[in-house]
């Protein structure tokens, strides 16, 4: 089972992770890991030792391919994962006094979608300006003489905008690759990995996005890779997860694509279609550090 890559890692950082008080509590760390997952056949990785919310997790990649920065939005959808780091005290903190309650500035989606714009509101339009890193992803993916470029790349990381944003970027880098015309693989680097809560998200997002990108541009999507440099655990996650390493995982669910849309950010929920089921064993809970 491919999941027991994410139980080993956990097993492995509670025993050989460095303790530290990081910024937002203590912590246990290792640095530099990685796991692969195959997306063959339909195949999305949603771990199945506990119940990950996945409908959460596609709403908010929905909301970074749109170009969203507004947490108002995912609010009305009752997606509540950036409320913390919304917050007027946390933006404060940040030193984002003139930023309106909700307002993440340059997060994700503006990075994807216009990168470098230079960042007024979340109600601002930003059509047209800045980088759209995600739809020259797109042309690349649909052009046979780009396949085996190199440069298939998405970055988050814009160390000129990270002082405007609520929280800089954790999962920065996505690159892929498309092999014989047909097959579609994603590696994710993410500079910061919270083991407990925030990797599983982030397995299950990047590799609904690869999906996504490879029906939407006539592909098949068959890996996602994930490199992970700072993993970490929070102290008050480490019980929670000791429950979860006495379950033992079963097979990932399937799934296929309802319908194709011409833009990408009009797939929704109702699109997916499952083949097979997602089994799994209740939630765990687990605070979320801001």
């Amino acid at each position: 089972m491919e999941e027991q890559q994410y139980l080993d890692l956990i097993q492995e950082v509670l025993e050989r992770g460095n303790k530290e008080e990081g910024r937002n509590g203590a912590v246990q760390v290792l640095f530099g890991r990685s796991m692969r997952f195959s997306l063959k056949d339909g195949t999305i990785p949603l771990l199945t030792t506990k119940k990950v919310a996945w409908k959460t997790c596609f709403q908010e990649l929905l909301w970074f391919i749109g170009g969203k920065t507004n947490n108002q939005l995912l609010k009305e959808k009752n997606v509540h994962i950036w409320d913390a780091n919304g917050s007027r005290e946390f933006l404060d903190s940040r030193g984002l006094h003139h930023l309106k309650e909700d307002d993440l500035g340059p997060v994700y989606g503006h990075q994807w979608r216009h990168f470098n714009a230079p960042y007024d509101t979340c109600n601002d339009n930003y059509t047209g300006k800045g980088v759209d890193q995600l739809q020259e992803v797109i042309n690349a993916l649909k052009d046979p003489s780009q396949h085996t470029s190199r440069r298939i790349l998405m970055s988050a990381w814009n160390p000129q905008q990270l002082d405007e944003m609520a929280l800089p970027p954790c999962h920065v880098l996505a690159q892929f690759y498309v092999r014989d015309h047909k097959y579609l693989s994603c590696i994710l680097y993410q500079r910061s990995g919270d083991i407990g809560l925030g990797v599983p998200f982030n397995i299950a997002s990047y590799s609904f996005l690869t999906h996504m990108l490879a029906h939407h541009c006539g592909l098949e999507a068959e890996e996602f890779v994930h490199f992970i440099g700072n993993c970490h655990i929070y102290e008050e996650h480490c019980e929670p997860l000791k429950t979860q390493l006495l379950r033992s995982p079963v097979e990932f669910p399937k799934f296929q694509w309802k319908q194709n849309h011409e833009k990408l950010e009009d797939y929704t929920l109702d699109d997916i279609v499952w083949t097979s089921p997602y089994k799994h064993y209740e939630p765990i809970k687990m605070k979320m550090s801001a």
